[in-house]
């Protein structure tokens, strides 16, 4: 089943919703038995896991991997770039877009939120029971340590490293290490980690060699 365009539309507009009509719920069943059949995938069957999480994901690069199981709302609002990898128990609230670019790394319990709710009490109450979606966006080199939380609206810059259990509520730059909660900027990569892969600990050979800029 394709997702009718007026329901992506609904999800992707950034105002408040209704988040549970007939239309919306029976697309998503669609989606979830896709999602079922990802994670239902053998060891032995990645040619098999890889085909079904093409038509799960709105779009898959080449050489992307991600280990089941693999929970989203929808699947079809995310993309994810070329050599992705996603550890187990990625989280997609991706009733918003979600776009993830190349050579990005996700550490296993790692959770990506499009999606919140008013405050306003009523807005949470049946019969009227709302939502919004703000797209998220990861670009490329992105490492993103285990169990960290990114939240509806949030942009990660290129090569950017997220520490784990962190919570990123605001826009990360490029270039960067962050962590905490809320995640703050710690310090800017630079010439030491050309050097040290963890604390003192120096690149060992034949890693410790640097490429030359624009290699």
């Amino acid at each position: 089943m394709t997702v009718p365009r007026q329901v992506l539309d609904r999800m992707q507009s950034g105002d408040v919703y209704l988040c549970d009509d007939e239309e919306m719920l029976a697309a998503q069943r669609a989606q979830m038995e896709l999602l079922y059949d990802f994670n239902a995938t053998r060891p032995g069957e990645m040619d098999r896991r890889m085909t079904l999480a093409r038509r799960l994901l709105g779009f898959v690069g080449e050489g992307a991997y991600i280990e089941p199981p693999l929970h989203a709302n929808w699947g079809c609002n995310t993309s994810v770039g070329n050599r992705f990898y996603a550890n187990f128990n990625l989280t997609l609230v991706d009733d918003g877009t979600i776009t993830i670019g190349d050579d990005v790394m996700l550490g296993p319990n790692v959770t990506i939120v499009t999606t919140g709710h008013p405050i306003r009490p009523d807005l949470r109450r049946a019969p009227t029971i709302t939502q919004f979606s703000l797209p998220v966006s990861i670009h490329d080199g992105v490492w993103i340590g285990a169990g960290a939380t990114i939240l509806p609206g949030v942009t990660i810059g290129e090569n950017s490293v997220i520490g784990a259990h962190s919570l990123v509520t605001k826009d990360v730059p490029a270039n960067v290490v962050a962590y905490g909660n809320p995640c703050r900027v710690v310090r800017e990569i630079d010439g030491r980690d050309d050097v040290y892969y963890w604390r003192d600990r120096r690149i060992n050979p034949p890693f410790d060699v640097v490429p030359e800029p624009g290699r």
